[in-house]
C-alpha cells in the first residue's frame, strides 16, 4: 500500500475504530444500567457477554457439565446467567423441584424458548386459548381439548397389541436376517419409534413414513438452539424439516377429509382436524394442525428413542440383567400363547421397567424445561425477580450419591426395593406439566424390549463408544453398533 493508498483507507479505519469504540461503550454502560437496576439479592452466578451472555457455553459444550460445574463453584442449588438472550435463573435439587411443580400458574408459568416458538409459528402467549380451541371436543363429544390429549397419549388397551403388531413387522424388516452380522442399534431404534409416531400419531403407514427418516432429529435438535435462521445453522436446519414435514402432514390432511371431513378419532391428526372444522366442513388453519401435530411428535420422539438406544447398550453389557430381563420376558411369552400383548402383560413388566429407569437415572433423555417467574418470591434465601426465566434442571439429583448411592453403577435393582425420595427422580417432569406422553413412551419401551429379548442376544462392540451429549437425545457417536444372534444359535463369548 502506498503513502496515497494509506491517506485514502486512514478515515475508513478510523470511523471503524470509532464505531467500535462506541459499540463497545453503548453496551457496557447499558450492562452498567441493567445490573444497577436489579435486585440486590440475586442467586450468585454471571449474566457473561452483552446481548449473548453465556448461551454459547451452555450449547456448545456439555450442558450437564455447564450446570454441574457453577452449582459446585457457587455451592448453592440456584445460579443466575443469561442465556438465549433471556436472563435465567437455574433451579436443582428436590426443593427447587418441589416449588415448581406445585406453584404452576401461581409463581411460574411454561415458557417456551425463541427457537421453538418460531419453529411452530405459534404465539405462545396466548397458547392456553389456541390449544383449547384446536383440541375442542367434535359436536356431540365430551371433555376439554387438554383433558382429550391427554386422554389420547395415555394408549387405552388397544393400542398395546397395535404396538406390539408394529414392533414384530420392524424386526422382520430392518432386524431379522443379520444372524452373526454388525448392525448400529441407534438407527434401528429411531427407525422403529418414528414409525410408531408416524402410525399411532398421524395414521401413517410404515412403507410411507420411511420418507420422513431423519426430519425428527433435526427437529429435536432445533427445539433449544440459537434462532438464527442463517443455512448451515441448526436452527435453519430445523426450520426447513419442520417444513417438510408440515407439507407432508397437510397432505395427509387433505387426503384424510376428501370423503370425511371429520374422521374418525383414531389418531391425534384426526383429534386435531376434528377440532378445527367450520360449518362448511373446511379444515381452517390447517398449518397451525400441522406445526402442532408436528410439536407432539417432536415430544415424544426423543426420550424414547435415547432411553431404548441406551438400554440396549447398558444391557448388553451386563449378562445377569439381560438374564433377568429375559426371565421376566419368557414368562410372559408363554403365558400369551401366539396371542399379542395385553395390558395385564405390560404391568407384569417390573424389572424391565426398573431397567429403563435406571437407564433414564444416567442417561437423562432431557436436562430440563423452562418456566417464567409471574411474581417476585424467595427461595434459598435469594430473590427470584418477576419476568425473569428459571431453568428447571431436572436430572441433576440423578447421580447424586445422597439419594442414590454409588451413582455411577448401573443396578436397577434400586428401582426394584426401594421407594424413590420425592423429586429425586423425575424422567418425565412434575406437576400439572408432567410429560402428557409419559405412558406412551413406557408402553413403546417396553414392548420394543419384550420383543427384542426374547428374539435375541447381542454383543457391544464398543463398550467404551462416546456419547454426544446435547439438550436432548445423547447420541452414541458411531451408532450403537452391535452383533445379533438369534437365541437359537447364541454361543456365549465367555
Amino acid at each position: 500500500m502506498d503513502y496515497q493508498d494509506f491517506l485514502l483507507f486512514q478515515p475508513y479505519s478510523l470511523l471503524l475504530l470509532l464505531l467500535v469504540f462506541l459499540s463497545s461503550t453503548y453496551f457496557l454502560l447499558k450492562r452498567h444500567l441493567v445490573t444497577k437496576s436489579l435486585p440486590k439479592n440475586l442467586p450468585p452466578g454471571s449474566l457473561g457477554w452483552p446481548l449473548i451472555g453465556e448461551t454459547f457455553e451452555f450449547l456448545s459444550g456439555n450442558p450437564e457439565d455447564f450446570i454441574q460445574q457453577r452449582l459446585e463453584k457457587y455451592a448453592t442449588q440456584v445460579f443466575k446467567t443469561n442465556i438465549l438472550g433471556e436472563r435465567t435463573i437455574f433451579f436443582s435439587g428436590p426443593a427447587a423441584s418441589k416449588l415448581i411443580a406445585n406453584n404452576e400458574l401461581k409463581l411460574v408459568k411454561l415458557w417456551l424458548p425463541h427457537s421453538q416458538k418460531r419453529l411452530f409459528a405459534i404465539d405462545y402467549t396466548k397458547s392456553h386459548q389456541k390449544s383449547l380451541h384446536l383440541m375442542r371436543p367434535p359436536p356431540g363429544a365430551t371433555g376439554t381439548g387438554f383433558t382429550r390429549l391427554y386422554g389420547f397419549l395415555k394408549p387405552e388397551a388397544k393400542f398395546v397389541e397395535k404396538f406390539d403388531s408394529m414392533m414384530r413387522w420392524e424386526l422382520r424388516e430392518h432386524w431379522e436376517g443379520h444372524e452373526g452380522e454388525v448392525v448400529r442399534a441407534y438407527g434401528l431404534v429411531k427407525s422403529f419409534v418414528l414409525t410408531l409416531s408416524c402410525n399411532n400419531l398421524l395414521g401413517m403407514e410404515p412403507e410411507r413414513s420411511k420418507k420422513l427418516t431423519g426430519k425428527l432429529d433435526v427437529i429435536v435438535n432445533g427445539l433449544q438452539s440459537i434462532h438464527v435462521n442463517f443455512p448451515g445453522t441448526v436452527y435453519h436446519r430445523a426450520k426447513k424439516a419442520v417444513a417438510e414435514l408440515g407439507r407432508e402432514i397437510q397432505l395427509l390432511i387433505t387426503e384424510r377429509t376428501a370423503e370425511d371431513p371429520v374422521p374418525a378419532t383414531e389418531d391425534f391428526l384426526s383429534l386435531l382436524i376434528a377440532g378445527n372444522v367450520d360449518q362448511s366442513g373446511k379444515v381452517i388453519l390447517r398449518s397451525t394442525v400441522a406445526n402442532i401435530a408436528t410439536g407432539v411428535m417432536a415430544a415424544s420422539y426423543g426420550s424414547v428413542v435415547t432411553t431404548i438406544t441406551h438400554m440396549i447398550k447398558f444391557v448388553g453389557l451386563r449378562p445377569d440383567v439381560y438374564d433377568k430381563i429375559y426371565s421376566e420376558q419368557s414368562e410372559i411369552l408363554t403365558s400369551k400363547g401366539g396371542d399379542a400383548l395385553n395390558w395385564d402383560h405390560i404391568n407384569r413388566m417390573k424389572y424391565t421397567w426398573a431397567v429403563a429407569c435406571e437407564t433414564m437415572r444416567i442417561v437423562t433423555p432431557f436436562i430440563g424445561t423452562f418456566r417464567e417467574v409471574l411474581t417476585d418470591f424467595n427461595f434459598a434465601g435469594y430473590a427470584i425477580p418477576k419476568g425473569w426465566k428459571i431453568f428447571w434442571a431436572v436430572n441433576t439429583s440423578n447421580k447424586n450419591p445422597e439419594y442414590f448411592p454409588e451413582p455411577e453403577k448401573f443396578d436397577p435393582s434400586r428401582f426394584m426395593e426401594n421407594e424413590q425420595l420425592p423429586y429425586t427422580f423425575q424422567p418425565f417432569g412434575g406437576g400439572p406439566r408432567m410429560c402428557a406422553g409419559k405412558e406412551w413412551a413406557r408402553l413403546a419401551i417396553l414392548i420394543f424390549m419384550h420383543n427384542l429379548v426374547t428374539k435375541f442376544k447381542w454383543e457391544i462392540i464398543n463398550p467404551n463408544e462416546k456419547v454426544l451429549n446435547g439438550m436432548v437425545m445423547p447420541a452414541p457417536v458411531e451408532g450403537l453398533p452391535i452383533r445379533l444372534h438369534t437365541l437359537s444359535s447364541f454361543v456365549s463369548p465367555n
